[in-house]
């Protein structure tokens, strides 16, 4: 029993020494796996980004909104063009506004002349109207007094003076309800005249101002950029068609906008950087800005926010990318939104960092380990990943000098001999 227990024993060591030295042959099967050497050194942190200038501050100049069909522009600035506030950017054709001022403008004189010739006719007539309320007054004292002789006259006489006061009264009370309504008349037909006068004023101020709006001005300092003209298709979209912009000649519909003006002093930055490199992004870094359009020039900025995952910009799961804003330090007037640019974020600076290619890092089982070089082949060993920085990765957990696999050495195949020929881009390759 107990040979063939110590038999037993002896057969599992011998297969756990056979497993370990397949394990390493397997391994060390590629011996042309590059290699490269821990350094320890000062490193600067970078993040490399791809970005988009964008205006944050914007004014958008609209035609001005005035009924009667569309306007035609007789002057329009070039694109591009630098203006500074109340600089005229659009002007309309005012013709139509300066026909209806004359036009209104004679109405009002008419209607001027009728509201004098009213009050004269009203003055005339009230006039006339006191002239016969005198009279008519005088003719009810008359016939009051032939009353008051009624005891001395005979009864037909007696009689005939009352009806003749009677209808003396009655034509005085006649009388005074025709100047009430003398009076009316003419206050009313000052008025309509008055009413008149002043729609004609209301509609000569109103085309007055329709001319000063003819004239669109920008309320801010900024570049012009001219809007696409919607209606140069006539309605009809297809996939890729390529609009014209507003140009001098265009008639557009009131309303519509013709044309923004950007102002550059606020212009900024916005890029995508991934989550592993979002991490040594902070406000207030500095950034170097290269501009696709204009190669020859490198601008300084600023990192203005970063995503958060509850912050105030979106973070795609799906891409892993967070959003950077970055302000320029000092605007250049060359710069136009929409632009592409490189950045490249200055992140923390690190004193006497160990730091190992950034392709010498694996991932296995959710743990990030390297292979170190050992005698007669590789092993492999976790560490601890404190950043991953422009193509190299600072790691604790190593020494310097040590050797690391820069390909995976367990992978063989055509695949990592022809990328074993390739030169290491970082550390000395063996």
């Amino acid at each position: 029993m107990m040979c063939r227990t110590g038999l037993l024993g002896t057969l599992l060591v011998c297969s756990a020494w056979l497993a370990a030295c397949a394990s390493r042959a397997k391994i060390t099967a590629n011996s042309a796996v590059p290699t490269a050497v821990v350094q320890e050194s000062d490193v600067q942190l970078r993040v490399e980004a791809t970005g988009e200038i964008r205006a944050t501050r914007t004014a958008m100049l609209v035609a001005p909104p005035i009924a009667g069909g569309s306007l035609q522009i007789i002057r329009l600035l070039k694109p591009g063009s630098l203006v500074k506030a109340e600089d005229v950017v659009v002007e309309f054709d005012p013709s139509q506004q300066q026909y209806n001022v004359e036009q209104n403008r004679s109405d009002l004189a008419q209607a001027e002349q009728e509201i004098i010739k009213a009050k004269d006719d009203a003055a005339v007539q009230s006039a006339e109207d006191q002239t016969a309320l005198l009279k008519a007054r005088f003719d009810v004292r008359q016939a009051e007094l032939e009353v008051g002789k009624n005891e001395l006259v005979s009864a037909i006489d007696a009689q005939k003076n009352v009806l003749a006061l009677n209808e003396a009264k009655r034509a005085l009370a006649q009388l005074q309800q025709d100047i009430q309504s003398h009076a009316a008349s003419g206050d009313a037909t000052i008025a309509v005249d008055e009413e008149k006068a002043h729609k004609a004023k209301l509609a000569m101020e109103q085309a007055l101002e329709n001319i000063r709006n003819m004239q669109v001005h920008s309320p801010i300092d900024g570049l012009v950029v001219i809007r696409q003209n919607q209606n140069a298709a006539g309605g009809f979209f297809f996939s890729g068609m390529t609009l014209p912009n507003f140009q001098q000649g265009d008639q557009v519909n009131p309303g519509a906008t013709i044309a923004d003006v950007i102002d550059m002093d606020t212009m900024e930055i916005t890029a995508h950087v991934s989550e592993s490199d979002r991490v040594n992004v902070k406000s207030g870094q500095a950034v170097e800005i290269r501009v696709d359009a204009l190669p020859d020039v490198v601008l300084r900025g600023t990192v203005k926010n970063v995503a958060t995952a509850a912050g105030e910009f979106f973070i795609s799961s799906a891409s892993g990318r967070s959003d950077v804003s970055v302000a320029l330090n000092r605007p250049d007037q060359r710069l136009r939104p929409g632009f592409t640019v490189h950045l490249t974020i200055l992140g923390d600076s690190l004193k006497k960092a160990m730091w190992i290619p950034r392709e010498a890092v694996f991932d296995k089982d959710g743990k990030q380990i390297v292979y170190t070089r050992e005698a007669g082949g590789f092993e492999p060993r976790p560490i601890q990943v404190r950043y991953f920085s422009e193509g190299m990765a600072v790691i604790a957990g190593l020494n310097a000098g040590e050797k690391v696999a820069e390909l995976d050495p367990t992978q063989q195949g055509a695949a990592a001999a022809k990328a074993a020929t390739a030169a290491g881009p970082i550390g000395a390759s063996q």
